[in-house]
């Protein structure tokens, strides 16, 4: 049967853009906060009862609205900062479509009373989009939007909304985001009559900070800066120690307006290198300026999602920024707030008195670099390496045999590269990392004191007590070492007096066959030498006397695991994997000589805090800390 085309009727055409643009009650939230924002507010209060279900009240300092432009403001496409098709490309505010009033209005009873500096103000009532209320109201610059019983007249759409802790959390991240983004404004959000968010609004991103995720977790946040012809950075991030089981706690601002975007979410990841934990992210707030010619935010209703020319550009200049500014801190984690974990209990609501502290103890410290170490040493430590040992010397030699018989091996060390996810989290930004991941921290003075369960290293300095894993430290010294050589020495070969053939089922050697030249760029030259056989006549230089074969089919067996790698990620891969299975394991008793040796190997490398996988390399104890355990000194109450 064909039907008449009509035209919609506005009521109608309002409330399909509300389903565009209003999901839940945070969407109300965050089209009136960024509406106050653009007004030049340097307040702004938001109060919601019922998670917003039942009200959603947003009161702002700002320019406020003509009295006779408010009718207007709530019609479709009705807009005061898009004036002409020039504009649209040059997106300097955070709203524009003039969708958010209306299209709230549709679903909602809304008041309004707004006024301008001096001027008679304006009170509306709307219902459902169809006023019923329209009076001169009070003169109080600013504006106040209350919306009340959202989605009254569409049921349908309260079957999409979540429990009230849910919508709640929902809101309070958009104005923790919002805040974040302008912390030249001060922002409140008081839920059911219990604050839950005040930040001071003095400009002072540091502290927006501490007032939404607290003052320790500020503590712990540093700064970075730096910039490209077309892009501006800057903003914090933390410390690899302090991590989140999700990116949800990582924030990108362009031009003031926080947006989603995976491929510079990954750029913030990958600044860490080989810091991270698996699975593990950091909290980030990173702030981007540029041109808005550059952007378009005109791709998403909600305007989170933006297109950014030079995306890919953007991307390094985050992850420099990031590398270069962690490789100047001294990153050994404290071993009591490792266990009780202070920062991620701390409570997000502060007093004002709390967020008022001074943040000049947060002022990143400049570290002398340290003197490059010399050749000779530099030669000395790869020898040592490549022999795949530990040094000894000859006046225990005896001790160590007989140690040896006393080794327990149980713990093999499992690869932890064989983790689908870790891919994601290390493999596609180390080699960029190495040329910004130079010696500019400097590694304390240790005194070398024992060994706990043939695992840990204990030393001490002036300022406490180390604890050392012993298969990290020692990981971390050879990944450097195979990620430099491999490197350097990975196309130079050498040839075998005795081939090498492997043979593989019909699906891998397919596998392996279609990504010959790939192998070859890694050094490994494989002939077909039968239907499912393969063989091998030399091989990379760096690979160790004895270990050739097993080298060689560990990376195939890697490369088969993770053929979308690309050379350099698997080259990094190579070099992960062989620092991990050729260090010495846990349950591995050492002399003192072969435990000092390790600690002065460590002490050369560019990063001696964390294993390739991300891992700690060495908790510590302050005296201070020894103290309070010992009850020498009490904690302050």
């Amino acid at each position: 049967m064909n039907q008449k085309i009509q035209i919609m009727s506005p009521t109608l055409a309002n409330q399909i853009a509300a389903g565009e643009v209003i999901e839940r009650p945070a969407s109300v939230v965050k089209e009136l906060m960024e509406n106050a924002i653009d007004a030049s507010s340097t307040r702004i209060e938001v109060f919601v009862e019922e998670a917003g279900l039942k009200s959603i009240q947003v009161i702002d300092n700002g320019d406020g609205i003509a009295s006779n432009e408010v009718l207007s403001a709530f019609e479709r496409h009705a807009t005061s900062k898009l004036l002409n098709d020039e504009e649209l490309f040059r997106i300097r505010t955070l709203g524009f479509r003039g969708e958010a009033l209306p299209s709230i209005a549709s679903v909602s009873k809304l008041t309004i009373e707004t006024a301008e500096d001096g001027q008679a103000g304006k009170r509306l009532v709307l219902n459902g989009g169809k006023v019923i209320e329209n009076q001169t109201a009070s003169s109080r610059k600013g504006t106040l939007i209350k919306v009340e019983d959202l989605f009254f007249n569409t049921p349908a759409r309260l079957k999409y909304v979540k429990t009230l802790k849910t919508e709640l959390s929902h809101i309070s991240d958009t104005v923790s985001r919002l805040a974040l983004a302008h912390p030249e404004i001060s922002f409140k959000l008081v839920s059911d009559g219990t604050p839950v968010i005040k930040t001071v609004g003095n400009k002072d991103q540091i502290q927006a900070i501490a007032g939404i995720y607290g003052v320790e977790t500020a503590k712990k946040m540093k700064d970075i800066q730096h910039s490209s012809f077309d892009f501006e950075v800057s903003g914090f991030v933390s410390l690899p120690e302090l991590t989140r089981a999700s990116n949800n706690y990582i924030t990108l601002i362009v031009n003031g307006r926080y947006i989603k975007n995976y491929a510079l979410n990954r750029a913030i990841v990958d600044g860490y290198g080989s810091s991270l934990m698996v699975g593990r992210y950091p909290l980030a707030v990173v702030n981007v300026r540029m041109d808005p010619l550059l952007l378009d935010v005109n791709v998403h209703p909600t305007k989170q999602q933006i297109r950014i020319s030079n995306e890919k550009d953007l991307g390094e200049l985050i992850k420099e920024a990031i590398a270069k500014r962690l490789s100047k801190e001294t990153r050994i984690p404290n071993a009591l707030e490792n266990i009780h974990g202070k920062s991620a209990k701390r409570d997000r609501v502060l007093t004002d008195q709390q967020t008022h502290l001074s943040f000049t103890d947060y002022t990143p410290r400049s570290t002398e670099t340290k003197e490059s170490q010399t050749k000779e040493n530099l030669s000395s430590l790869y020898h040592t390496l490549k022999e795949d040992r530990l040094p000894l010397p000859a006046d225990e030699s005896n001790q160590s045999t007989n140690q040896d018989s006393q080794r327990v091996e149980s713990f093999e060390g499992k690869d932890i590269l064989e983790d689908n996810r870790h891919e994601a989290s290390i493999l596609k930004t180390a080699l960029t990392i190495q040329e910004t991941e130079e010696k500019t921290t400097t590694f304390p003075d240790l005194h070398y004191i024992g060994q706990m369960h043939g695992t840990y290293l204990f030393a001490q300095n002036e300022n406490g007590l180390y604890i050392i894993d012993q298969h990290a430290a020692q990981e971390r010294v050879k990944y450097e070492y195979y990620k430099d050589t491999i490197a350097d020495e990975g196309t130079d070969l050498q040839e075998l007096l005795v081939p090498i053939v492997l043979e593989y089922p019909s699906t891998d050697a397919l596998i392996i066959k279609e990504n010959k030249e790939k192998l070859e760029e890694a050094a490994l030259f494989i002939e077909d030498f039968g239907q499912n056989s393969f063989i091998i006549r030399s091989h990379p230089n760096w690979m160790i006397a004895g270990q050739v074969e097993s080298t060689i089919k560990e990376m195939i067996d890697f490369f088969l695991e993770k053929e979308s790698l690309s050379i350099s990620e698997f080259r990094e891969a190579t070099a992960i994997m062989m620092s991990c299975k050729r260090s010495i394991k846990a349950n591995h008793y050492l002399s003192n000589q072969e435990a000092r040796a390790l600690l002065e190997q460590l002490k050369e490398v560019r990063n001696p805090y964390n294993c390739p996988h991300g891992r700690p390399v060495m908790v510590s104890f302050t005296t201070k800390d020894m103290e309070k355990m010992f009850k020498r000194i009490q904690d302050p109450h």
